[in-house]
């Protein structure tokens, strides 16, 4: 498909109910309002092609964006190109998709998580979070959690929304895996309070850390 033919299967696919829910949690005008069960079975129609993700991705257009995200492959970016993506997102849920199906992926991830980690950007913090809570759980070797727990009780408080939903996933993540840091953890979500009231959805677990840790363990035991 080329461009001008997918934008215009984007279009066609817009849901106003779909708009409207994306802007109420942040995300700007330009979009279609593509609910993601359809943005999905127009990524198998397309499958891979990565010089139509380049083109959606710069349009700006949302639901291009999250389109972009499926038919890449995340190794076909440089790590230039890489660090530009996470820096030109400004809409939590995209930076999810981002996350999840580029960065996580990508070859030279580890040495874009020390770069992000270090940077004061909202985008680039969230995907260096993103990148230690995935570590925290499955390769926590040479990470030093205590330094990590420090950091989170330091600047999670006051931290941009788009870093501080990361900082917060790998705090729990700690109390998850970490049996020696739990109750420590647990402390710093009480203390700091972010995302105690927090509407969460019926049979969903609360992002609030303490609630999310004691849950999580439930469901190890």
């Amino acid at each position: 498909m080329t461009l001008d033919q997918t934008m215009a299967a984007l279009k066609a696919l817009g849901d106003e109910k779909m708009r409207a829910m994306n802007v109420k949690h942040g995300a700007g005008k330009n979009q279609f309002g593509v609910k993601l069960g359809d943005l999905r079975a127009l990524a198998k129609k397309i499958k891979t092609d990565v010089a139509l993700a380049r083109q959606l991705w710069a349009t700006g257009n949302l639901d291009a964006r999250f389109l972009a995200t499926l038919v890449t492959k995340p190794e076909s970016l440089t790590a230039d190109e890489l660090d530009r993506m996470v820096r030109s997102v400004d809409y939590g849920h995209l930076a999810e998709w981002v996350n999840n199906y580029v960065v996580k992926l990508h070859p030279q991830k580890e040495e874009l998580h020390v770069k992000w980690m270090a940077d004061r950007h909202p985008g680039a913090a969230r995907s260096g979070w993103t990148l230690t809570a995935e570590r925290v759980a499955k390769n926590p070797k040479g990470l030093d959690l205590v330094a990590l727990l420090d950091r989170i009780e330091r600047e999670m408080k006051d931290a941009p929304e788009l870093a501080r939903w990361t900082m917060n996933a790998c705090l729990a993540t700690i109390g998850i895996h970490h049996p020696a840091h739990r109750k420590r953890a647990v402390a710093i979500g009480e203390k700091l309070g972010v995302y105690r009231d927090y509407p969460t959805s019926k049979g969903c677990t609360s992002p609030f850390a303490p609630i999310w840790i004691a849950e999580m363990v439930k469901r190890q035991g």
